[in-house]
């Protein structure tokens, strides 16, 4: 009996104009999109690729150790497509120095900014699917019970040896499957088109990474459908059901998100906080200064070389004859003068000192200002997740940004891998004795190879990881169709046809 009403409401949905308006429309609008969101990450693939080729360029070009600025890069995220997240708004260019520790916080943004063409690739597939197939599931829904109880033919159907739970699951399996087909055809149609863009080289763990976000979809929509339901058997009336369906998904999927982010999005930060943690640091500063001029009392060395640290607490003046020139920026010295020669181990003693220091002192403020970015930042990006989740659009945001790696921790996975880098690079310029070497300031004897320093590589996350941050929200989305289901169940057992 339970296939025979399965059958029934399948064919139902399937004969009526709402089913073939909504693979129409769903179809349109995301493979359209498709094709401008792959415009857009080719552009943002080039100037990517430009940035890193800029800075590769201008970091050759320097001759010298102290005088290198290296720059690295945040890829963009070939899964943006599906869920943008943060990947556009959160900085892709960040500077790797021993004075400080990298963070996100810290970045930059490289490449052209079009508010234009971003106020129209802001509109991802997941926004799609969150605005457009939820309407289209409550218009599947808000009639599913109250039609057939104004026309009698609920009654009639009682009149066999059918429960209530059987008629129940029968709709729910019929629209669902209904509504599958939009879901699956356009992300079909999406994929093909990824695949056959040269610029997308898509994984197996990216292709697992989009059956996440397509099982996130479905648990997304029964959640839709079953409120529709809900209010189908609540009021019995198809008028008030869609009135109150159409109030629901206004609420829940435009209002309430927007309400949520423009609550939370204030510019009021900790100032006290911040500012007490700012005098820490510069305090930390201002004791390795001193440390410095004791060294420079100690070995009885009367100049002062520019470039240490960033922080400039000396108003002594450079000895001029030690420099023969400054690059335009004045942070190193390209050439040391004949006669000042035998001063050369005083200078190399100088820099085997600073450069071990300057790195302690960055790895000590770092201390101080990691948990005060994460109290700023980190803190309340949560409390916004924490408030979205009471709506089934936040919530299915939430997991399928995980899903693509486009969420907060995702921008940051690549932050923790510079940090990592880092790391890699200062323990190169100690097995290499880069710091007390002729070459960290002088390029009379030799430039710099720039080639023979580690090379950064970024590589995401296994799926493991972006499984494990996204079926918390996954499993908080079955659990509310779950209870939506026994709601519903309980509400049309014990109502009268």
């Amino acid at each position: 009996m339970l296939v025979t009403l399965i059958r029934r409401e399948l064919l139902d949905n399937l004969m009526t104009f709402r089913f073939a308006a909504a693979v129409f429309i769903t179809l349109l609008l995301v493979v359209a999109n498709t094709a401008v969101l792959i415009k857009d990450y080719e552009r943002r693939l080039a100037d990517y690729n430009t940035a890193v080729e800029k800075n590769q360029q201008n970091l050759r070009k320097t001759k010298t150790y102290s005088a290198g600025e290296l720059y690295l890069n945040r890829p963009p995220n070939p899964l943006s497509l599906f869920n943008v997240g943060l990947d556009k708004r959160l900085g892709n260019k960040i500077e790797v120095s021993h004075a400080f520790v990298p963070s996100l916080w810290d970045a930059t943004m490289h490449g052209a900014d079009n508010p234009l063409l971003n106020l129209f690739t802001s509109i991802d597939i997941v926004f799609i699917f969150r605005v457009v197939l939820s309407l289209l599931a409550l218009i599947f829904a808000y009639d599913a019970i109250a039609s057939e109880s104004e026309r009698g033919t609920l009654r009639l159907m009682l009149t066999h040896p059918i429960r209530r739970g059987q008629i129940l699951l029968a709709k729910y399996i019929g629209a669902m499957a209904c509504l599958l087909v939009p879901l699956l055809i356009s992300l079909l149609f999406a994929v093909i088109l990824l695949t056959t863009s040269p610029t997308f080289s898509l994984s197996m763990p990216d292709f697992l990474r989009i059956v996440g976000i397509v099982l996130s979809s479905i648990a997304y929509l029964s959640v839709f459908y079953l409120i529709g339901l809900l209010i189908s058997a609540a009021t019995r009336r198809t008028g008030t059901a869609l009135m109150l369906s159409m109030f629901a998904w206004g609420f829940l999927v435009l209002v309430y998100p927007n309400m949520i982010l423009a609550a939370t999005n204030r510019p009021d930060r900790p100032e006290e906080r911040t500012a007490s943690n700012f005098n820490q640091i510069k305090q930390i500063w201002k004791e390795f200064d001193r440390e410095r001029k004791q060294f420079l009392a100690r070995e009885a060395i009367s100049f002062h070389l520019p470039g240490a640290t960033g922080y400039d607490f000396d108003d002594t003046k450079d000895d001029p004859s030690i420099l023969q020139y400054y690059n335009q920026s004045g942070r190193h010295i390209e050439a040391l003068k004949e006669e000042a020669e035998p001063r050369l181990p005083h200078i190399q003693d100088y820099y085997r000192f600073l450069g071990p220091r300057t790195i302690n002192t960055a790895a000590r403020t770092w201390l101080i200002r990691k948990p005060t970015l994460e109290a700023v930042f980190v803190h309340p990006a949560n409390v916004d997740r924490a408030w979205l989740r009471l709506s089934p659009a936040g919530i299915y945001d939430v997991a399928t940004q995980a899903w693509a790696g486009t969420d907060l921790n995702g921008i940051q996975d690549f932050f923790t891998a510079i940090q990592q880098h880092q790391q890699v690079v200062h323990d190169y310029f100690f097995d290499k004795r880069v710091f007390g070497s002729r070459q960290w300031f002088f390029a009379d004897k030799g430039t710099v190879d720039w080639d023979a320093l580690p090379q950064f590589s970024f590589q995401r996350n296994d799926i493991g990881v972006n499984a494990k941050r996204a079926l918390p929200d996954v499993c908080l989305l079955i659990m509310v169709k779950i209870v939506l289901f026994m709601i519903i169940l309980l509400i049309f057992i014990k109502s009268e046809v």
